[in-house]
C-alpha cells in the first residue's frame, strides 16, 4: 500500500503458474527452464522435496495475494506428466488449502505422449487437474525425430484418445514449419489432430531461439513463402472443422477456450511459483514482476528457507503501454481503452499516437468502443506490437 506511480481502481484477475522443470530429454529448439532427468535420481524423493518448496513458496507468498480468488491453475514444464499423480494430488490439495479457488477454477497439467500411461492419466483426472494439455508437436515420425521429441506417432495417437476418454476439455499443442516438412505433411497432421475433435488446439511456428541446440546447429526449415501457406491452410482447416482462431496461436470451440492464457493475454495477473516460474502481481499503486530461481536445487534449497524469489522489480510507467499491448494484441477480439485503463492505471493519451498509427497502417480497427487487429495486423503482429516499445 506504499505510494506508487499508479491508481488502479481495483485489481485484474488472478491465476497460479507452477513451473515443473523436468524432462526426460531436452527438445533441441526449447528455450524453456527444463532439465532433463538424471539417470541414478530417486525420481520419488525429489518429486515429493520439489512439492514441498512449491508450498513452501506459495505460503511465503500468501501476503501478496491475501483474499484473492483464483480463477485457474496451470501446471507446466519441463513435462509435468512425469510426476507422480500422488504428488500432483497434493499439490492441488496444497493449493486448495492455501488459496481460494473460483467455483468454476480450470487447473491445467502439460502432458507429453512420451509420458503417457492410461492408468497416469485418469489419475491426474481424479486429483483434480480439469484440463489436460498434450504436446504431440507431430503425428509423423520423421519429423517427431527431426525435432529431437521422445514420442512417435502412435503414442501420440494413443495419448490423445486417452484424453479424450479422461478428460472434458484437452488441448493439442502442434508446431509447424519443422525441419524439412512440406505442406502436405502438415496438412496430415493438421486432419490427424482434427480427427479426434479436440476442443482446443495451439498451432506454433517452430522458431530458432538463441542458446538452444537449433541455435548452435541450425536446422534446414521451410522457407518463408511456405511457412505463410502453411498457416493459411491451418486456419482454414479448423475454421472448417468448427475451431473458432480466437488468438494468434489458438483454436477453440464454444466454451473451451483457455482461461489460463486467456487471462494472461488480458492482462490479468499471475502467482507463479517454481523454480525459474515468473510472475505479475498488480496493486493499488504498483504492478510487480517476480522471477524464482532458476535451477532445480538451488530452487527447492531457497523456497524452503522462505526465499524462492531471485529477482523483483517494478514495472515503470513507460514499459507499462508495452507491456498490455504485447498481450492484447494477441486476441482476435483486441481490447478497450476503458480496460487498458483499468489495467494499466494509465489514461488513454499515453497511447493515443500510437493507435492512429496502427489504425494508419492498417493494422487496427476500431469497431464501436473495441480495438481490433486486422487480418493483416495478425500476419504483422511483431510489428504491431513493436508499435507500443517505450523508445518507439
Amino acid at each position: 500500500m506504499r505510494p506508487g506511480t499508479l491508481q488502479l481502481a481495483a485489481l485484474p484477475p488472478l491465476s497460479l503458474y507452477v513451473h515443473l522443470p523436468w524432462c526426460l530429454k531436452k527438445c533441441p529448439y526449447c528455450d524453456f527452464n527444463s532439465h532433463e532427468r538424471r539417470a541414478g535420481t530417486d525420481a520419488t524423493a525429489q518429486q515429493a522435496r520439489y512439492v514441498d518448496a512449491l508450498l513452501a513458496d506459495l505460503e511465503a507468498s500468501l501476503p501478496l495475494v491475501w483474499g484473492r480468488q483464483v480463477v485457474s491453475v496451470f501446471m507446466g514444464g519441463g513435462t509435468p506428466s512425469l510426476f507422480e499423480p500422488e504428488q500432483i494430488d497434493r499439490l492441488i490439495a496444497g493449493v486448495r488449502a492455501r488459496l481460494p479457488l473460483a467455483p468454476a477454477c480450470e487447473i491445467t497439467l502439460e502432458a507429453n505422449p512420451g509420458t503417457f500411461e492410461r492408468e497416469r492419466f485418469a489419475a491426474f483426472r481424479a486429483a483434480g487437474v480439469t484440463r489436460l494439455s498434450i504436446g504431440v508437436q507431430s503425428f509423423d515420425d520423421a519429423l517427431l525425430h527431426a525435432v529431437g521429441r521422445v514420442h512417435d506417432g502412435a503414442q501420440a495417437r494413443a495419448a490423445v484418445e486417452e484424453a479424450a476418454r479422461s478428460f472434458d476439455t484437452f488441448n493439442l499443442d502442434l508446431m509447424y514449419a519443422l525441419p524439412g516438412q512440406t505442406l502436405a505433411q502438415l496438412e496430415q497432421d493438421v486432419r490427424t489432430a482434427l480427427a479426434f475433435q479436440p476442443p482446443h488446439l495451439s498451432v506454433y511456428h517452430l522458431t530458432v531461439e538463441p542458446n538452444t541446440v537449433f541455435a548452435k546447429f541450425p536446422p534446414r526449415l521451410p522457407d518463408e513463402d511456405t511457412a505463410w501457406d502453411m498457416l493459411d491452410r491451418i486456419t482454414a482447416m479448423t475454421a472448417e472443422a468448427g475451431l473458432q482462431r480466437y488468438e494468434v496461436s489458438a483454436y477453440a470451440r464454444a466454451g473451451h477456450r483457455c482461461q489460463h492464457n486467456l487471462n494472461y493475454w488480458q492482462f490479468g495477473d499471475y502467482l507463479g511459483i517454481g523454480a525459474g516460474a515468473h510472475g505479475k502481481l498488480s496493486f493499488a499503486h504498483r504492478i510487480v514482476r517476480q522471477q524464482r530461481h532458476r535451477q532445480p536445487e538451488l530452487y527447492m534449497d531457497k523456497a524452503l528457507a522462505g526465499a524462492a524469489v531471485a529477482q523483483e522489480h517494478e514495472v515503470s510507467r513507460r514499459e507499462l503501454p508495452f507491456e498490455y499491448m504485447l498481450n492484447a494484441l494477441r486476441l482476435k477480439d483486441g481490447f478497450t481503452l476503458q480496460d487498458f485503463i483499468e489495467k494499466t492505471g494509465l489514461p488513454p493519451n499515453s497511447v493515443r499516437g500510437q493507435l492512429q498509427k496502427a489504425e494508419q497502417s492498417g493494422w487496427l480497427e476500431a469497431d464501436g468502443a473495441w480495438l481490433r487487429p486486422t487480418a493483416r495486423g495478425f500476419d504483422f503482429l511483431s510489428d504491431l506490437q513493436s508499435l507500443f516499445l517505450p523508445d518507439a
